[in-house]
């Protein structure tokens, strides 16, 4: 009788077991490639910063709010990314993100120099949107 009882006890066991539920998520991310020009380089009022504005209508009021942005610059556009913010030779490399837009500034990191290097190439931005599963 004990080993009647065990027997069905492991097959209960087993059966409940591989009884498992699986909740399979696809990612749903977002990849943009803007690129910044050296004349769209603005100044500041108190040359300390100078900013370039990517504007694009996919960071919308529902992005900006739920989701995660990741912003990335290859200087020179050289194949090599860095995310912001990160500072480099004295310059700190930063972003700001607003519905539709997004700026990059350039500051000067110590302040001994007012005006940050403009950039004298091309600028390429790779700016990652990560939905959020709520």
């Amino acid at each position: 009788m004990k080993k009647i009882t065990i027997l069905m006890l492991c097959i209960v066991t087993l059966g409940l077991a591989s009884c498992k539920k699986e909740t399979l998520i696809s990612p749903n991310n977002l990849t943009i490639i803007k690129y910044i020009n050296p004349n769209d380089w603005q100044s500041s009022t108190n040359r300390f910063t100078i900013s370039a504005a990517l504007i694009d209508s996919r960071i919308d009021l529902r992005t900006l709010e739920d989701d995660g942005i990741l912003v990335y610059v290859s200087r020179g556009n050289n194949g090599v990314y860095e995310q912001l913010p990160f500072t480099y030779d004295t310059q700190a490399y930063s972003y700001t993100v607003s519905e539709g837009r997004i700026d990059i500034d350039i500051q000067s990191s110590d302040f001994q120099e007012p005006f940050p290097d403009r950039p004298s190439t091309v600028t390429k931005v790779k700016v990652v949107l990560l939905e959020s599963y709520q």
